[in-house]
């Protein structure tokens, strides 16, 4: 009972700490919406609201598409509050912002030989360790998506296909199977010393250019939008040692983490009243 007096305070700081920031950063996937899945109407509703009286930046894992397929298109937003809203998709490794469109900023692109060295990496991997994919994969297990590179257990298609028992297949598999999934981000990393690996999602691992991650988002937003680190705070599923949103701890924004939307949802529900 102590423990969940304490965290209930704790979850009371940082409501305090939210209202008082000019800017809240959210990670996507697993936060803002069950993985790969559109984002629902209340969701869409409490970010309306909170994009009112606050600046918003999202951070995530997909690629720009996938975030117009999931988040976009269901943001039932007056244009003049998307001015407040920015994207940072493929883990900060581009940044798009609204002006009659939505418009890029920038584009770290990653070259030809990298894309085939990350490729021929995954593929080592498996192979040392006699990884197995499962018999039925649904689109590219591995990804390049232009400024990273995606391995996806089940391929990316798995949700867009299954739906709600893809959610729940890759679910099952993060339980049963993490410590794979982290010896193969851990592999791979060692064999791209000049790149980033992330461990992302249930069932993803993504790569990018050397020391490209969410507190690079975080640097970036402080840099394009001219508001101190201080004035963010960040909101993510994945803080954690080993996760893809726990970089952000090193920048010193103040944080909460939420296991799903439906969290983030109650805590959105408090600050906006």
């Amino acid at each position: 009972m102590v423990g969940k007096n304490k965290m209930k305070i704790k979850n009371l700081k940082n409501l305090k700490k939210i209202k008082q920031k000019d800017l809240i950063v959210f990670d996507l996937d697993g936060t803002l919406i069950r993985t790969k899945s559109p984002m629902d109407r209340e969701m869409s509703q409490l970010l309306v609201r909170l994009l009112t009286t606050k600046k918003v930046a999202i951070i995530g894992g997909g690629k720009y598409t996938i975030f117009h397929e999931l988040f976009i298109r269901k943001l039932k937003c007056p244009k003049e509050l998307l001015k407040k809203l920015f994207l940072f998709p493929t883990t900060s490794t581009a940044f798009y912002k609204y002006n009659k469109g939505w418009k890029k900023i920038y584009s770290l692109l990653l070259t030809t030989d990298e894309i085939a060295k990350i490729r021929q990496a995954f593929k080592d991997v498996f192979r040392e360790i006699e990884y197995e994919h499962p018999k039925k994969t649904y689109g590219k297990i591995i990804e390049n998506r232009g400024t990273q590179v995606s391995f996806s257990v089940y391929g990316q298609d798995l949700v867009k296909v299954l739906g709600d028992k893809g959610v729940k297949m890759k679910e099952k598999w993060l339980r049963d199977n993490l410590k794979t999934k982290m010896k193969i981000a851990r592999l791979v990393a060692q064999k791209l010393p000049n790149l980033e690996v992330k461990a992302a999602g249930f069932t993803t691992i993504d790569v990018t250019r050397r020391g490209i991650d969410k507190a690079y988002g975080i640097s970036q937003i402080q840099k394009h939008l001219k508001i101190p680190i201080s004035k963010m705070f960040f909101i993510g599923d994945a803080i954690f040692p080993g996760g893809n949103d726990y970089a952000i701890v090193k920048t010193g924004v103040d944080y909460m983490s939420v296991k799903e939307p439906e969290e983030t949802k109650k805590i959105l529900r408090q600050c906006i009243g």
